[in-house]
């Protein structure tokens, strides 16, 4: 509600979807791409200032080139609540994520800056199954072609202050923005040291070399995924998840549901066989 206050200096959530109500075009069937998605959510106001510019260059396509499903994962509240998801318990881990995921991790080996398919054998001769998170494609050496992914370009800098934009995330829509977001770090834990640390995030154009962070799913790479999809249903040797090894566009809650879930299932047909 704060935006469309804002926007349109309405009071109410029922002055608000009236709004957003009359900008709907009438389209007799479903949303076939992002733009008709948005719009028939939001309408044209919110979708050309919010939504348009950030999916654009986050994606690096025209937002009707990209598929509907997207959108769909951003919530829309007619409510004052600032907070960004709808979750009843929401937080980071005390230390941030390093830590904990250090303490995860503890007691196992870890080998870091390995090339995992120059190990891939020696990984296969100590395990019974091997957990791969990593690009699917690429497990199989792209032998039916490439999937596509978006990546991301980084510039950190420190600032003289000790409080260079107030919160933690600040999302930048307009075009004229070469970046999407710029992260102040110290919010996520209220720090109070008397600089601050700024990171600049520039979606880019995924290479080979490069880190994946988003699958692009539209309809010719999900079908060239289903292909992938079969093959690794017969490595009865190895798990496929995450965002790469699913190629889906997960949220981080929904893979630690997804590998809770598989973590169940295998235990459960381990405890079947024995």
């Amino acid at each position: 509600m704060n935006t469309f206050s804002k926007m349109w200096d309405v009071k109410t959530p029922a002055e608000a979807k009236a709004k957003i109500q009359s900008q709907i075009p009438t389209l007799g069937r479903e949303p076939a791409n992002l733009e008709e998605q948005a719009i028939s959510m939001v309408g044209t106001d919110i979708y050309e200032k919010l939504v348009k510019g950030y999916t654009e260059k986050q994606w690096g396509r025209e937002c009707n080139e990209l598929p509907a499903s997207i959108i769909k994962r951003l919530p829309l509240r007619f409510t004052f609540d600032n907070n960004y998801f709808n979750d009843p318990y929401q937080g980071i881990p005390v230390g941030g994520y390093t830590r904990m995921i250090e303490k995860m991790l503890d007691g196992t080996d870890v080998i870091l800056n390995c090339d995992f398919f120059k190990k891939y054998r020696d990984f296969k001769k100590t395990a019974d199954k091997l957990i791969y998170t990593g690009m699917i494609d690429e497990y199989f050496d792209y032998k039916l072609g490439h999937l596509e992914y978006r990546s991301l370009r980084f510039e950190s800098r420190v600032e003289n202050t000790d409080n260079y934009q107030g919160v933690a995330v600040v999302n930048y829509t307009g075009v004229e923005v070469p970046y999407t977001r710029m992260i102040e770090h110290k919010h996520f834990e209220f720090g109070t040291q008397p600089k601050t640390v700024v990171t600049e995030e520039y979606p880019c154009v995924w290479q080979p070399g490069m880190d994946a962070y988003y699958p692009i799913n539209d309809e010719k790479n999900n079908k060239l995924y289903s292909e992938y999809e079969i093959l690794a249903r017969n490595e009865k040797d190895a798990i496929f998840g995450g965002r790469l090894g699913c190629y889906k566009y997960y949220d981080m809650d929904k893979v630690i549901r997804e590998s809770m879930n598989r973590a169940e299932e295998e235990f459960s047909c381990d405890s079947k066989t024995q």
